[in-house]
């Protein structure tokens, strides 16, 4: 199941893009349901990032547009598109010597001008994203000083400051022990829950299974497949595109669908 191109505020018409003269996808175009939690998986290099990169405009396609409300993206002024879409790149550097709180901050930029200065709103939006991203306790801490899951938890954090309607996230559990890995799905899970759309790099197909609601699957710059979790994620579909053996069974507490590698049966090399 899809979503019809130029149905969606955020959607891909016939994009050709990639880095240089090295194309990674061609003739590429997909909708992002609005207030969907749409998750973008496939094996490594087949274009996840790539497309997470278009759709924020940090790449420009060679052919094609980019849509946001109804207009190329290429069309808006650099703060206008920050209003709109929020992002959480794959890699952040902060600034030396620059505090959690002073960070997170940043994530007002898009809504400061020469006569609009810091306001009460700035202010509570600040302690809101810091709250949602269990920061709140680090804002005096130099964010070089912090582990990695800290830091990119203090990215989001400042992702949700900028108070955008859409965001995109291109692998943010990485660095994150499992615990915080499952906070922070389900505080993306809350997020769409309230109206935001969202859209996700990750790596683990069953987190994307379990807490995604749309799921984009791509391979060799292309899109396999799309839909619902429950309607896409089966045994051919995860052979395809990873080439992997495996059994597709219900996760035995959200019951959506759980992939089961195969490989060898080591219970027969023990002892």
């Amino acid at each position: 199941m899809s979503t019809p191109a130029g149905s969606a505020r955020l959607h891909v018409d016939a994009v050709t893009i990639g880095y240089d003269k090295r194309v990674i996808s061609d003739h590429l175009s997909v909708s992002i349901p609005d207030r969907s939690f749409t998750v973008i998986v496939g094996p490594n290099a087949c274009g996840k990032s790539t497309l997470l990169r278009g759709l924020s405009r940090l790449l420009k396609p060679s052919t094609g547009k980019v849509i946001l409300d109804g207009a190329d993206i290429q069309s808006y002024k650099t703060k206008e598109v920050a209003r709109k879409v929020g992002l959480l790149p794959q890699t952040s550097i902060a600034p030396d010597g620059i505090t959690v709180a002073d960070l997170v901050a940043r994530g007002r930029y898009p809504y400061q001008g020469f006569i609009r200065q810091w306001t009460e709103d700035d202010e509570q939006a600040v302690l809101r994203a810091m709250d949602a991203a269990a920061v709140t306790d680090l804002s005096g801490r130099l964010v070089d000083e912090l582990s990695g899951g800290q830091r990119q938890r203090v990215w989001v954090a400042m992702a949700l400051a900028q108070h955008t309607d859409i965001l995109l996230l291109d692998e943010p559990t990485t660095f994150l022990d499992i615990t915080y890995q499952i906070e922070l799905l389900e505080l993306f899970t809350d997020l769409n829950h309230v109206g935001h759309t969202l859209v996700a790099v990750l790596h683990d197909l069953n987190h994307a299974a379990r807490f995604g609601t749309h799921l984009i699957a791509m391979k060799d710059g292309a899109i396999v497949a799309q839909g619902a979790p429950a309607e896409i994620v089966t045994v051919e579909l995860v052979e395809e595109v990873f080439g992997l053996r495996c059994v597709v069974v219900p996760d035995p507490v959200a019951g959506t669908p759980q992939v089961v590698p195969l490989g060898r049966d080591r219970r027969q090399e023990r002892p």
